[in-house]
């Protein structure tokens, strides 16, 4: 099964503000009560969202877009953390 198709339909400003959001939620003390298992589901409706916004109209293919592009910023934070940690591919 070939998914290259989605990786043309990221929205990189929807991208780099649910990473930054999803920072927030896990490093601000106050947001502390947010559990981690709900922030995927938070990044997922918030790039639906701006997807929405930013492609100029509701669509089910900018929400599906959008959401697709939330949750890629969770696994892009994932990464990043294994990197600094070193556990990347061991």
């Amino acid at each position: 099964m070939d998914l290259s198709f989605i990786a043309e339909h990221y929205v990189p400003v929807v991208l780099v503000a649910c990473l930054v959001v999803g920072y927030c939620i896990k490093h601000i003390s106050w947001l502390e009560a947010v559990s981690n298992e709900y922030i995927p589901t938070i990044l997922a409706v918030l790039g639906a969202s701006l997807g929405c916004v930013a492609a100029g109209g509701v669509t089910l293919e900018n929400i599906v877009y959008g959401a697709v592009t939330g949750l890629a910023s969770t696994g892009l934070h994932q990464m990043f953390s294994q990197i600094i940690k070193g556990n990347l591919g061991s």
